[in-house]
C-alpha cells in the first residue's frame, strides 16, 4: 500500500460538515419564521460539535474563534477523531 505522502488522492480537498445542533419546530411555527425569529437548538454554546463527511461521523471538537489576521473567524478544535484507516 502507498504510502499517505506519495498517494495523489492525499492532495484531495474534502468537504467536512461541522453539526452544532438540531431545531424540530412543528410546521406551524416553522410557518411563522421571518427574520430575526431564534430558533432554539438541542445543544448549549459549550457542548461540542460534531463533524461529518457525508453522513460519517469523523470526530468531534469545539467551537473556537481565530486570532490574528484571521480574527472572528469561526474554527474548531478537535478533542476527539475518528479512526480513518479503514477509509470513509
Amino acid at each position: 500500500m502507498d504510502e499517505p505522502d506519495q498517494n495523489p488522492f492525499t492532495q484531495v480537498p474534502i468537504e467536512i460538515t461541522i453539526s452544532v445542533g438540531r431545531a424540530r419546530p412543528p410546521v406551524r411555527e416553522l410557518l411563522r419564521l421571518q427574520r430575526d425569529s431564534v430558533l432554539p437548538l438541542d445543544r448549549r454554546v459549550d457542548d461540542p460539535v460534531d463533524l461529518y463527511v457525508g453522513d460519517r461521523l469523523i470526530g468531534r471538537g469545539e467551537l473556537t474563534e481565530l486570532e490574528g489576521d484571521q480574527a472572528g473567524q469561526l474554527a474548531v478544535r478537535l478533542t476527539e477523531v475518528a479512526n480513518l484507516r479503514g477509509g470513509l
